[in-house]
Protein backbone atom coordinates (compact mmCIF):
# COMPACT_ATOMS: atom_id res chain seq x y z
CA UNK A 1 0.00 0.00 0.00
CA UNK A 2 2.79 2.41 0.92
CA UNK A 3 4.59 1.72 -2.34
CA UNK A 4 1.40 2.21 -4.37
CA UNK A 5 0.87 5.52 -2.65
CA UNK A 6 4.38 6.69 -3.48
CA UNK A 7 3.93 5.55 -7.08
CA UNK A 8 0.68 7.49 -7.40
CA UNK A 9 2.46 10.52 -5.95
CA UNK A 10 5.23 10.21 -8.56
CA UNK A 11 2.70 9.98 -11.37
CA UNK A 12 0.92 13.06 -10.02
CA UNK A 13 4.21 14.95 -10.01
CA UNK A 14 4.85 13.73 -13.54
CA UNK A 15 1.44 15.02 -14.63
CA UNK A 16 2.15 18.45 -13.15
CA UNK A 17 5.52 18.64 -14.90
CA UNK A 18 4.04 17.66 -18.24
CA UNK A 19 1.19 20.15 -17.99
CA UNK A 20 3.61 22.90 -17.08
CA UNK A 21 5.88 22.01 -20.00
CA UNK A 22 3.19 20.94 -22.44
CA UNK A 23 4.16 23.47 -25.09
CA UNK A 24 7.86 22.68 -24.68
CA UNK A 25 7.18 18.95 -24.82
CA UNK A 26 5.30 19.30 -28.10
CA UNK A 27 8.18 21.26 -29.56
CA UNK A 28 10.76 18.77 -28.33
CA UNK A 29 9.04 15.58 -29.55
CA UNK A 30 10.26 14.98 -33.13
CA UNK A 31 7.54 15.86 -35.65
CA UNK A 32 6.82 13.13 -38.12
CA UNK A 33 7.26 14.27 -41.67
CA UNK A 34 4.42 13.33 -44.02
CA UNK A 35 4.45 13.63 -47.75
CA UNK A 36 8.21 13.58 -48.27
CA UNK A 37 8.87 14.82 -51.83
CA UNK A 38 10.35 12.50 -54.41
CA UNK A 39 13.79 14.08 -54.34
CA UNK A 40 14.05 13.61 -50.56
CA UNK A 41 12.84 10.04 -50.87
CA UNK A 42 15.50 9.42 -53.48
CA UNK A 43 18.14 10.59 -51.02
CA UNK A 44 16.75 8.38 -48.26
CA UNK A 45 16.86 5.35 -50.54
CA UNK A 46 20.34 6.19 -51.90
CA UNK A 47 18.94 7.06 -55.30
CA UNK A 48 17.53 3.60 -55.96
CA UNK A 49 14.13 2.03 -56.40
CA UNK A 50 14.85 -0.77 -53.95
CA UNK A 51 11.17 -1.34 -53.24
CA UNK A 52 10.53 -2.27 -56.87
CA UNK A 53 13.36 -4.79 -56.81
CA UNK A 54 11.99 -6.36 -53.66
CA UNK A 55 8.72 -7.40 -55.29
CA UNK A 56 10.08 -9.93 -57.71
CA UNK A 57 13.78 -9.30 -58.18
CA UNK A 58 15.63 -12.08 -60.03
CA UNK A 59 18.85 -13.16 -58.39
CA UNK A 60 21.03 -11.78 -61.21
CA UNK A 61 19.70 -8.25 -60.66
CA UNK A 62 20.37 -8.14 -56.93
CA UNK A 63 24.00 -7.12 -57.36
CA UNK A 64 23.16 -4.08 -59.50
CA UNK A 65 19.87 -2.89 -58.04
CA UNK A 66 21.47 0.31 -56.71
CA UNK A 67 21.81 1.65 -60.26
CA UNK A 68 18.06 1.78 -60.92
CA UNK A 69 16.56 5.32 -61.00
CA UNK A 70 13.71 6.33 -58.71
CA UNK A 71 10.32 6.22 -60.40
CA UNK A 72 8.73 9.62 -61.00
CA UNK A 73 5.31 8.05 -60.45
CA UNK A 74 6.08 7.14 -56.85
CA UNK A 75 2.95 7.64 -54.77
CA UNK A 76 3.72 5.96 -51.45
CA UNK A 77 5.69 8.09 -49.00
CA UNK A 78 7.73 7.11 -45.98
CA UNK A 79 6.30 8.76 -42.82
CA UNK A 80 9.74 9.47 -41.36
CA UNK A 81 13.06 10.39 -42.91
CA UNK A 82 15.55 7.80 -41.63
CA UNK A 83 19.22 7.73 -42.56
CA UNK A 84 22.19 5.39 -42.44
CA UNK A 85 22.30 1.77 -43.59
CA UNK A 86 19.41 0.66 -41.39
CA UNK A 87 17.24 3.64 -42.24
CA UNK A 88 17.76 3.29 -45.99
CA UNK A 89 16.94 -0.42 -46.10
CA UNK A 90 13.99 -0.02 -43.72
CA UNK A 91 12.57 2.79 -45.86
CA UNK A 92 12.86 0.68 -49.01
CA UNK A 93 11.14 -2.26 -47.33
CA UNK A 94 8.37 0.01 -46.01
CA UNK A 95 7.62 1.29 -49.52
CA UNK A 96 7.54 -2.19 -51.03
CA UNK A 97 5.33 -3.61 -48.26
CA UNK A 98 2.98 -0.61 -48.37
CA UNK A 99 2.49 -0.92 -52.12
CA UNK A 100 1.75 -4.63 -51.75
CA UNK A 101 -0.66 -3.83 -48.88
CA UNK A 102 1.04 -6.33 -46.56
CA UNK A 103 2.73 -3.96 -44.14
CA UNK A 104 1.58 -5.81 -41.01
CA UNK A 105 2.61 -9.20 -42.40
CA UNK A 106 6.08 -8.00 -43.38
CA UNK A 107 6.53 -6.36 -39.98
CA UNK A 108 5.63 -9.62 -38.25
CA UNK A 109 8.02 -11.59 -40.47
CA UNK A 110 10.94 -9.23 -39.90
CA UNK A 111 10.41 -9.34 -36.13
CA UNK A 112 10.24 -13.16 -36.29
CA UNK A 113 13.64 -13.17 -37.98
CA UNK A 114 15.13 -10.97 -35.27
CA UNK A 115 13.68 -13.25 -32.61
CA UNK A 116 15.08 -16.31 -34.39
CA UNK A 117 18.54 -14.74 -34.50
CA UNK A 118 18.39 -14.28 -30.73
CA UNK A 119 17.22 -17.81 -29.99
CA UNK A 120 19.35 -19.74 -32.48
CA UNK A 121 23.16 -19.44 -32.18
CA UNK A 122 23.52 -21.23 -35.53
CA UNK A 123 21.27 -18.79 -37.37
CA UNK A 124 22.86 -15.85 -35.57
CA UNK A 125 26.30 -16.99 -36.71
CA UNK A 126 25.06 -17.50 -40.26
CA UNK A 127 23.80 -13.93 -40.67
CA UNK A 128 27.01 -12.49 -39.19
CA UNK A 129 29.52 -14.67 -41.08
CA UNK A 130 30.75 -12.71 -44.11
CA UNK A 131 33.08 -15.52 -45.13
CA UNK A 132 30.11 -17.39 -46.62
CA UNK A 133 29.86 -16.55 -50.37
CA UNK A 134 27.04 -14.19 -51.29
CA UNK A 135 25.32 -16.65 -53.63
CA UNK A 136 25.37 -19.30 -50.91
CA UNK A 137 23.79 -16.91 -48.41
CA UNK A 138 21.11 -15.89 -50.91
CA UNK A 139 20.24 -19.50 -51.77
CA UNK A 140 20.05 -20.48 -48.09
CA UNK A 141 17.84 -17.51 -47.26
CA UNK A 142 15.46 -18.22 -50.12
CA UNK A 143 15.12 -21.89 -49.18
CA UNK A 144 14.70 -21.30 -45.45
CA UNK A 145 12.07 -18.59 -45.71
CA UNK A 146 10.20 -20.15 -48.61
CA UNK A 147 9.62 -23.19 -46.41
CA UNK A 148 8.54 -20.84 -43.59
CA UNK A 149 5.88 -19.37 -45.88
CA UNK A 150 7.25 -15.82 -45.83
CA UNK A 151 5.96 -13.24 -48.31
CA UNK A 152 7.86 -12.58 -51.53
CA UNK A 153 8.56 -9.03 -50.34
CA UNK A 154 10.35 -10.27 -47.22
CA UNK A 155 12.17 -13.09 -49.03
CA UNK A 156 13.44 -10.76 -51.75
CA UNK A 157 14.46 -8.20 -49.15
CA UNK A 158 16.45 -10.79 -47.23
CA UNK A 159 18.05 -11.91 -50.49
CA UNK A 160 19.17 -8.32 -51.11
CA UNK A 161 20.63 -8.14 -47.60
CA UNK A 162 22.36 -11.49 -48.05
CA UNK A 163 23.79 -10.51 -51.44
CA UNK A 164 25.17 -7.26 -50.03
CA UNK A 165 26.46 -8.69 -46.76
CA UNK A 166 23.91 -6.72 -44.71
CA UNK A 167 22.12 -9.56 -42.94
CA UNK A 168 24.11 -8.75 -39.82
CA UNK A 169 22.22 -5.45 -39.62
CA UNK A 170 18.80 -7.12 -39.53
CA UNK A 171 18.07 -6.16 -35.90
CA UNK A 172 18.75 -2.46 -36.41
CA UNK A 173 16.89 -2.52 -39.73
CA UNK A 174 13.90 -4.11 -38.00
CA UNK A 175 14.00 -1.42 -35.32
CA UNK A 176 13.95 1.31 -37.96
CA UNK A 177 11.19 -0.49 -39.85
CA UNK A 178 9.02 -0.60 -36.70
CA UNK A 179 9.58 3.14 -36.25
CA UNK A 180 8.14 3.64 -39.73
CA UNK A 181 5.15 1.35 -39.21
CA UNK A 182 4.34 3.02 -35.88
CA UNK A 183 4.54 6.47 -37.48
CA UNK A 184 2.32 5.22 -40.30
CA UNK A 185 -0.30 4.07 -37.78
CA UNK A 186 -0.01 7.27 -35.71
CA UNK A 187 1.46 5.45 -32.73
CA UNK A 188 3.83 7.01 -30.21
CA UNK A 189 6.01 4.83 -27.99
CA UNK A 190 6.63 5.73 -24.36
CA UNK A 191 8.78 3.70 -21.97
CA UNK A 192 8.17 3.69 -18.22
CA UNK A 193 10.70 2.04 -15.90
CA UNK A 194 9.80 0.97 -12.36
CA UNK A 195 11.03 -1.57 -9.81
CA UNK A 196 7.79 -3.58 -10.01
CA UNK A 197 5.09 -3.83 -12.70
CA UNK A 198 2.98 -0.68 -12.82
CA UNK A 199 -0.47 -1.26 -11.27
CA UNK A 200 -3.32 -1.10 -13.81
CA UNK A 201 -4.82 2.08 -12.34
CA UNK A 202 -1.49 3.92 -12.43
CA UNK A 203 -0.80 2.61 -15.93
CA UNK A 204 -4.09 4.01 -17.21
CA UNK A 205 -3.46 7.29 -15.42
CA UNK A 206 0.01 7.65 -16.95
CA UNK A 207 -1.23 6.67 -20.39
CA UNK A 208 -4.04 9.24 -20.21
CA UNK A 209 -1.54 11.94 -19.25
CA UNK A 210 0.69 11.10 -22.20
CA UNK A 211 -2.34 10.98 -24.51
CA UNK A 212 -3.21 14.55 -23.46
CA UNK A 213 0.31 15.64 -24.39
CA UNK A 214 0.40 13.98 -27.81
CA UNK A 215 -3.16 15.00 -28.65
CA UNK A 216 -5.78 13.45 -30.88
CA UNK A 217 -4.74 11.40 -33.86
CA UNK A 218 -1.95 9.70 -31.88
CA UNK A 219 -2.10 6.41 -30.02
CA UNK A 220 0.17 5.94 -27.02
CA UNK A 221 1.96 2.60 -26.84
CA UNK A 222 3.23 2.22 -23.30
CA UNK A 223 6.14 -0.17 -22.75
CA UNK A 224 6.96 -1.16 -19.19
CA UNK A 225 10.48 -2.07 -18.09
CA UNK A 226 11.55 -3.42 -14.72
CA UNK A 227 14.83 -2.19 -13.28
CA UNK A 228 15.54 -2.87 -9.62
CA UNK A 229 18.57 -0.59 -9.67
CA UNK A 230 16.45 2.59 -9.77
CA UNK A 231 15.38 1.64 -6.18
CA UNK A 232 11.91 3.16 -6.54
CA UNK A 233 9.92 5.86 -8.26
CA UNK A 234 9.74 5.82 -12.04
CA UNK A 235 11.51 6.95 -15.21
CA UNK A 236 9.46 7.97 -18.25
CA UNK A 237 10.90 8.32 -21.75
CA UNK A 238 9.26 9.41 -24.98
CA UNK A 239 10.61 11.16 -28.05
CA UNK A 240 13.64 13.09 -26.85
CA UNK A 241 12.24 13.66 -23.37
CA UNK A 242 13.32 11.83 -20.23
CA UNK A 243 11.71 12.36 -16.82
CA UNK A 244 13.79 10.70 -14.11
CA UNK A 245 11.88 10.56 -10.82
CA UNK A 246 13.67 7.50 -9.50
CA UNK A 247 14.87 7.15 -5.92
CA UNK A 248 18.34 6.38 -7.25
CA UNK A 249 18.60 9.80 -8.87
CA UNK A 250 17.23 11.52 -5.78
CA UNK A 251 19.78 9.75 -3.58
CA UNK A 252 22.62 10.78 -5.90
CA UNK A 253 21.42 14.37 -5.90
CA UNK A 254 21.25 14.37 -2.10
CA UNK A 255 24.68 12.77 -1.87
CA UNK A 256 26.15 15.43 -4.15
CA UNK A 257 24.49 18.15 -2.11
CA UNK A 258 25.97 16.80 1.11
CA UNK A 259 29.45 16.51 -0.42
CA UNK A 260 29.54 20.05 -1.78
CA UNK A 261 31.53 22.42 0.44
CA UNK A 262 29.50 24.82 2.53
CA UNK A 263 30.22 28.54 2.12
CA UNK A 264 30.07 29.76 5.71
CA UNK A 265 30.34 33.41 4.67
CA UNK A 266 26.94 33.18 2.98
CA UNK A 267 25.28 32.03 6.20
Amino acid sequence: MAFAGRLRSNISVFQMILRTESVLAQRTVPQRSHGIPDFALAKVCLGMTVECRLRSAPLKSLRNYASAPVSKEEKVKVPLALFGVSGNYASALFLAASKANILDKVESEILDIVEASKKSPVFSQFIKDLSVPGETRVKAVQEIFSEAGFSDITKNFLAVLAENGRLRHIESIAKSFVELTMAHRGEVKAIVTTVIPLPLVEEKQLKATLQDIFGRGKTVKLEQKINQSILGGLVVEFGQKLFDMSFRTRVRQMEKLLRDPVNLESL
